[in-house]
């Protein structure tokens, strides 16, 4: 019998976390497979905002926005519709690469639009200060091609193609007011089928929400055909309140019908909108969406889909004829597929980081090793001035998404070679935030609490000293209740932990939802040479 040692068998958790070995997850925060033929919503319980998904053969493929993080735009799959597997990034860095080395919060990648054509994955992403890129690959892992900007222009957003059955090829997107001055209307132009071009100018609006009784926010346009029809499926009413429409005509540049085909109803899934339509093996057709959850994100949801009388019904029928709600429970779309989650848990044993980590900026060379200390991330204390009373403006901090409503966060740091201005530590990161770490000041090592509030116009931070003379490794704690309440913790034996202050009420980032993770930074206008290792970084139940 092989005997495991501690690390082996924290290294074997990890990967069962991230879903590499086929058995049910333990002590994972979310699953969305309940084991009896059935799944439970959100199935991906997580901020994968503004998804998008296609079926290739009996493997279903998805992406969604990432905005300033990187790597960006998430690269998932799925057997079922039900447990996904994050494989990868399409986007190393974003482009342009310079422009994005500071944080851009709520700028760069919006809603991506992603397809399956002439044998190779197509990835159509609005950037709304620069325009519409492409980016492709003829395996879903990578590597992908350098993002073409196919449409400059500001506030141009949340494109989807058609390539038609006559060799011609279309794009639809919408529009942000906050860059283009106009928004609530679905804009069509011709594209080369190769991608590379638009044929006209100007395009035309097919569908103006500005006419249409009760509409306002038209957006996240994605367009099909079926059955003679063009279809464009998309929400209406805004991310927290809004619906999901499908306009349809018989020609592709309108007139078009409209119809709300999915809403909240009685249900308690606000919002239930913006998201993919996907036809099964078997014929059945299914939906995945996005809910608003604030502080959560935008968490994904997936829902049957039928049809009547040429228009669809997303979810299951609800008080008004025609109009479907999101369900909570439903019968998996395909059987007998083992579970899978996202990973969280990160040991730090191999020799790159894992995939469910991003940086709040474009990363750069030396910001961290998983070689220098074997077993340790390795995070070097990196000089940003403008970090003083903000360490949100850090670029290097690293984060991943929150897993789930409740959960609980266990690290272990180390700071070494500090000197004044240098901080390092546990972070929950949105327009408010709460960080708990070593900090390097007068000459003294203390572990500190800070909390960061209000929003506007910049929240201010506000400390509290733990311990005056702290040591250089303590264990770091966070927990999530329901309600996104977050308490902090701290213990310098690893067994007794101390509430480090009252309960955080976390928020929301810029179009993102709260992130947790560690953070490296100084104040000072030159790095000391410090570092933080980090010997694990443990997300459970």
């Amino acid at each position: 019998m092989t005997t495991m040692t501690p690390r082996t068998s924290t290294l074997f958790l990890s990967l069962l976390l991230a879903g590499a070995v086929h058995a049910a997850p333990a002590n994972v925060p979310w699953v969305a497979d309940l084991g009896n033929g059935k799944y439970q919503n959100p199935i991906l319980n997580a901020d994968y905002s503004d998804p998008d998904a296609v079926r290739v053969g009996d493997t279903y493929y998805m992406t969604a926005s990432s905005f300033n993080s990187a790597p960006g735009l998430p690269l998932l799959t799925s057997k079922d519709l039900v447990n996904w597997t994050l494989v990868g990034h399409a986007l190393p860095k974003q482009a342009p690469v310079e422009h994005f080395s500071v944080p851009r919060t709520g700028a760069g990648v919006w809603a991506p639009s992603l397809r399956h054509h002439d044998g190779k994955f197509w990835i159509f992403y609005p950037d709304p200060d620069h325009g519409i890129y492409v980016t492709t690959a003829t395996s879903f892992t990578g590597p992908w091609s350098e993002p073409h900007l196919l449409l400059p222009g500001k506030g141009i957003i949340d494109p989807a193609p058609l390539w038609d059955e006559d060799g011609k090829a279309w794009l639809v997107h919408a529009w942000a007011k906050s860059r283009a001055g106009k928004n609530n209307i679905i804009t069509l132009r011709s594209m080369s089928p190769d991608g590379k071009r638009l044929l006209d100018s100007e395009g035309k609006v097919i569908v103006d929400g500005n006419k249409l009784p009760g509409y306002r926010t038209l957006e996240g346009p994605k367009l099909y055909k079926h059955e003679g029809w063009y279809y464009v499926f998309a929400p209406a009413g805004g991310v927290e309140e809004g619906w999901q429409s499908v306009f349809r005509s018989r020609r592709i540049d309108g007139p078009y019908e409209d119809r709300i085909v999915m809403e909240q109803g009685p249900t308690h899934i606000n919002g239930p909108h913006q998201g993919a339509w996907m036809r099964a093996q078997d014929g059945k057709d299914w939906f995945v969406h996005f809910q608003d959850r604030k502080a959560y994100g935008r968490v994904t949801h997936l829902q049957p889909m039928t049809w009547k009388d040429g228009w669809p019904i997303i979810g299951q029928e609800g008080p008004k004829a025609g109009v479907g709600n999101p369900v909570t429970e439903w019968v998996k779309p395909v059987a007998g597929q083992p579970v899978a989650v996202p990973p969280t848990t990160d040991e730090f044993a191999g020799k790159t980081l894992g995939l469910q980590w991003q940086w709040n900026a474009n990363p750069q060379a030396g910001w961290h090793s998983l070689t220098a200390r074997p077993g340790f991330l390795r995070l070097p204390v990196a000089a940003f001035p403008e970090t003083r009373g903000y360490v949100r403006a850090a670029p290097n901090i690293l984060t991943q998404k929150l897993p789930a409503t409740a959960f609980t966060v266990d690290t272990r740091i180390e700071l070494q070679k500090a000197a004044d201005g240098d901080r390092a530590g546990l972070i929950l990161n949105g327009q408010t935030y709460a960080a708990i770490g070593l900090r390097r000041q007068n000459g003294a090592l203390q572990l500190v609490y800070t909390v960061c509030e209000p929003v506007k116009p910049r929240c201010q931070e506000t400390e509290t000293v733990l311990l005056a003379k702290a040591p250089n490794t303590v264990n770091l704690r966070m927990t999530m209740a329901e309600g996104a309440q977050a308490r902090f913790f701290y213990s310098v034996d690893g067994k007794d932990f101390t509430p480090a202050g009252a309960s955080f009420a976390a928020t929301k980032g810029h179009w993102v939802g709260a992130q947790m993770g560690l953070y490296s930074a100084s104040d000072a206008a030159r790095a000391s040479g410090a570092h933080m290792d980090v010997d694990y970084f443990r997300v459970s139940r």
